[in-house]
C-alpha cells in the first residue's frame, strides 16, 4: 500500500472498518463514562451508520445517508454530551485500532479526523 492510498485503504478497507466498529462499540457499551448515551439505541443500525460514516470520513466509497454531525448528536448534547465524553470516544477508538494492529501514524490520522468534527458533534458554532 502506498502513501497515496486513502486512509480507508491503508486501514484495510470495508472489512477492517466493520471489525473496528464492532470492537469499538463493545468498548463504548462497557465504558461507564459514555455507555448511558446508548441506552435504547438500535445498535445494529448504529453500527451500520457508524461504519458508513467512517468509510466516507476515511476516503472510502460514500454510502452514508445519515444526518450531519450536529443534528445527529443534538439530543445527546441536550443530555449533557461534552468534551470529556468526546475524549472518551476518541480514546476508545484509538484503543480499538491499536488492538487491531493499526500503525500509530494511521491512528493519529483517525484521531485528527475525529477532532475535526468535535465542534459539530458538541453543537458548537463554527469558528
Amino acid at each position: 500500500m502506498d502513501a497515496n492510498s486513502s486512509l480507508f485503504d491503508q486501514l484495510g478497507g470495508a472489512a477492517a472498518v466493520e471489525a473496528a466498529v464492532d470492537n469499538f462499540y463493545g468498548r463504548v457499551l462497557a465504558d461507564v463514562r459514555i455507555r448511558h448515551f446508548f441506552e435504547g439505541v438500535d445498535m445494529v443500525r448504529q453500527r451500520r451508520m457508524q461504519a458508513a460514516f467512517l468509510t466516507v470520513a476515511f476516503g472510502g466509497p460514500n454510502h452514508y445517508s445519515g444526518a450531519g454531525m450536529a443534528k445527529a448528536h443534538a439530543r445527546l448534547v441536550a443530555d449533557g454530551l461534552n468534551d470529556s465524553h468526546f475524549d472518551a470516544v476518541v480514546e476508545n477508538l484509538a484503543a480499538t485500532l491499536r488492538e487491531l494492529g493499526i500503525a500509530d501514524g494511521l491512528i493519529a490520522q483517525v484521531a485528527a479526523i475525529a477532532e475535526s468534527v468535535r465542534g459539530d458533534v458538541l453543537g458548537r458554532p463554527a469558528a
